[in-house]
């Protein structure tokens, strides 16, 4: 890779970046931007750098990857904007491409709609009439999704997902809201997406950016601070952490003060980069897979002979599943037998008829489910010759009552990825106001634990079913000797 300009060129140059990123509240960005290549600071840049990062100097050479902690409205977007410009155009990756080889800039983001801001932020720059005039002649064709430039180079959103992002030629990457991206399928899809972009890098030298407000004390996001925020950090991997103000001076302080006063464990993660100390993960991912001990087993067979018991998630509309479980005592172990799942948009009726017609081959004429879920449920469980009982315990409940279960490997799971990932993805929120501990699914766009709350459902119901009543022969022995019906119960 070569650069024709450096970074600081590229942003004082009128022709180039100058008139986007201009202007004092833009100085932050432009410090951070200039010290990710490498490239010595003044003296003032470098005391801003310092509050920043924690370290006393800027990189000698230009780092593999830059993580941006940033609240919102910070100016995340454009400055990475202007940074994905400045490798698409303003260097030449040439030696590295193979004949007829295009390079890629991926843009990943929780969603396609949250990736194109970023794109509309390139469209302005590169466009033909308006962009910088050493740019504008650049574009050679432009979609909905990418932008493609005569320095062979494609500016692209993708989706954030592991699978998309192999296969390709990166020449720099953009990694947005990452402690926001959530899978239906992956307990870790931030480590996992990050992995497979990293070797896509390997060839060009280019960077991985990363720009996120905080969430959790957990993911990606807050390992990269743990690790690398600070004076004794790897120097190739520099970490900035701000608030939004702090980033983007133009941000109403009104607006901001108001927003601590309506939820100020929200705003301090929003607006002032704090991870939520009032947010904790569940159960680990360890304990989870500890307990999928029986390799791609999806489901197990009824038998006449064990007493099953079950749960229903009833869906409550909108983008909910409805899902059902089915679970068992073995001694002191809960084995998971069945997992059902019906999709938004199915019919009820049909759904619940699925349901009942599964219970039954179970031997199972009573299920326990939310008792949040309306009277419609039970009038159809009914109608198809199953009881439906409101559970007497909430959902956190639930969940408090089954983590000690999993914890200590006394519960058997199935191999469903999704159940893995929704348990791995449950949060314990402490409530500023009374205290109390909820424990329940992310609190964002496209997070769901319908499938974890019906296993955990299950698993907490058989857990408390009857044990049978075990006697030695010599404690039998005590009571004399057996009568008939004495004792018909009991287990030797």
């Amino acid at each position: 890779m070569k650069r024709l300009f450096s970074m600081r060129q590229s942003l004082e140059d009128k022709n180039l970046f100058a008139g986007i990123l201009d202007g004092d509240s833009w100085l932050p960005w432009r410090v951070l931007l200039i010290a990710s290549q490498g490239e010595p600071l003044t003296a003032s840049e470098r005391e801003l750098f310092r509050e920043l990062t924690g370290r006393e100097r800027e990189p000698d050479e230009p780092v593999h990857e830059m993580w941006n902690i940033v609240g919102r409205r910070g100016g995340k977007t454009r400055a990475c904007a202007v940074a994905s410009s400045y490798f698409a155009a303003l260097c030449d990756f040439t030696d590295v491409l193979a004949p007829g080889e295009r390079g890629v800039i991926p843009i990943m983001a929780a969603t396609q709609v949250q990736a194109r801001k970023a794109l509309s932020y390139l469209s302005g720059i590169f466009d033909p009439r308006t962009g910088p005039p050493l740019l504008r002649k650049l574009r050679t064709g432009e979609t909905a999704d990418s932008i493609s430039l005569s320095t062979r180079v494609d500016i692209e959103v993708r989706p954030a997902s592991w699978r998309t992002i192999r296969g390709i030629t990166a020449v720099a990457a953009i990694a947005d809201e990452v402690a926001y991206w959530r899978s239906d399928y992956s307990a870790n899809p931030d480590k996992e997406i990050l992995d497979a972009v990293r070797p896509a890098l390997a060839t060009t030298g280019g960077p991985l950016i990363v720009i996120s407000s905080p969430y959790a004390r957990k993911g990606e996001v807050f390992e990269a601070y743990q690790r690398h925020y600070g004076p004794d950090a790897d120097p190739t991997v520099l970490v900035a952490k701000a608030a939004s103000r702090v980033m983007n001076p133009s941000l109403s302080e009104r607006f901001v003060a108001r927003q601590y006063e309506r939820d100020s464990a929200a705003a301090s993660a929003e607006f002032g980069a704090e991870f939520r100390s009032d947010v904790e993960a569940f159960v680990t991912l360890e304990a989870v897979q500890a307990c999928m001990l029986d390799g791609s087993l999806q489901e197990r067979a009824p038998s006449s002979s064990t007493r099953y018991t079950a749960f229903v998630d009833p869906s409550g509309g909108g983008a909910d599943s409805m899902t059902l479980a089915i679970a068992h005592r073995d001694g002191d172990v809960i084995v998971l037998d069945a997992v059902r799942e019906e999709y938004p948009g199915t019919n009820p009726d049909a759904v619940v008829e699925r349901f009942c017609g599964l219970l039954k081959t179970y031997g199972i004429r009573s299920v326990t489910g939310d008792r949040y879920a309306g009277s419609w449920v039970p009038e159809r469980f009914k109608q198809h010759g199953v009881s439906y009982v409101a559970s007497e315990r909430s959902k956190t409940d639930i969940y408090r009552d089954f983590l000690p279960v999993l914890n200590s490997q006394r519960v058997r799971l199935l191999n469903v990825p999704k159940l893995e990932k929704q348990l791995v993805s449950l949060e314990r929120r402490t409530s500023r106001g009374t205290g109390r501990d909820t424990i329940d699914h992310p609190q964002m766009k496209g997070a769901h634990d319908d499938v974890a709350n019906a296993v955990a459902g299950a698993i907490v119901n058989a857990e408390s079913a009857s044990k049978p009543l075990i006697v030695t022969a010599a404690q039998a022995a005590a009571f004399g000797p057996l009568r008939a019906g004495r004792f018909a119960s009991i287990r030797y």
